[in-house]
């Protein structure tokens, strides 16, 4: 591996945005950085802050709750919003998880009816419910396989609003254990390009680390064109967590 790699990361709304330990999604991607001697820097984007994604290589969005989600909701559309549609459709890598990955869709529609406009950077929309879907969840994901790793993903989800998946994204995986986007049809999360949503917490790229490899391997590619595949590392902590969510049932 090349020392002299480097990895930029734009951290959207980190003093807003960062339920049940999403931070650690990042200390994921920077500590598997730097154990293949990849430097790693992140930089936060909140509010009032212009976002050129020229300037990054990956950017992450968390989850918040609804005081905070409406506390960004117009600084999300009106000054970052056009700059993230357009990375997104450029292949910019996007990691967005619960309430991020609901704000990349079209819309949201509360328990009462009133819709709260989004993004519209993905062919989705979310639709609220009084039940909560909450618990440890496991899926499969077939763009993992085919990229050459790990295809099970676990964490945990908690959530209320329902996402469904229009015809120009396809569900990061298909739900074995759990709720996924809407408790209905099995799916997990979305792609688009090279943008990546989940339901899954807890933090979600901890116990997924062919997850952050992809995520940081698609980043390189981007970066640097003779780039191939990153260097193989030691996963038994990280798979002694998965087994033990994997063996409850």
């Amino acid at each position: 591996m090349n020392p002299s790699m480097s990895l930029k990361i734009a951290h959207f709304y980190p003093d807003l945005l960062n339920l049940y330990g999403d931070r650690g999604n990042l200390i994921t991607l920077m500590k598997r950085c730097e154990w293949r001697g990849i430097t790693c820097t992140v930089q936060a984007v909140s509010l009032g802050q212009a976002f050129d994604a020229s300037q990054y290589d990956l950017a992450f969005l968390g989850g918040g709750q609804d005081y905070e989600q409406n506390l960004l909701q117009d600084d999300f559309l009106s000054q970052k919003g056009q700059s993230i549609i357009d990375a997104v459709e450029d292949g910019f890598v996007f990691l967005c998880v619960c309430g991020g990955y609901q704000l990349m869709g079209r819309y949201y529609q509360e328990t009462n009816g009133e819709r709260i406009e989004c993004l519209g950077a993905l062919d989705i929309y979310t639709e609220a419910e009084e039940k909560r879907l909450i618990g440890d969840s496991v899926s499969e994901s077939r763009h993992l396989s085919s990229a050459g790793y790990d295809p099970l993903l676990v964490g945990f989800e908690n959530h209320a609003g329902r996402t469904y998946l229009g015809k120009q994204v396809q569900p990061l995986a298909l739900v074995r254990k759990g709720g996924g986007n809407n408790g209905q049809d099995q799916t997990e999360g979305a792609i688009h390009n090279n943008t990546y949503c989940t339901y899954y917490h807890g933090s979600f790229l901890p116990k997924n680390p062919g997850m952050a490899d992809l995520l940081i391997e698609k980043a390189l590619k981007r970066r640097y064109k003779q780039f191939e595949q990153l260097m193989q590392l030691d996963c038994q902590m990280e798979n002694n967590a998965r087994n033990y969510l994997l063996s409850c049932k």
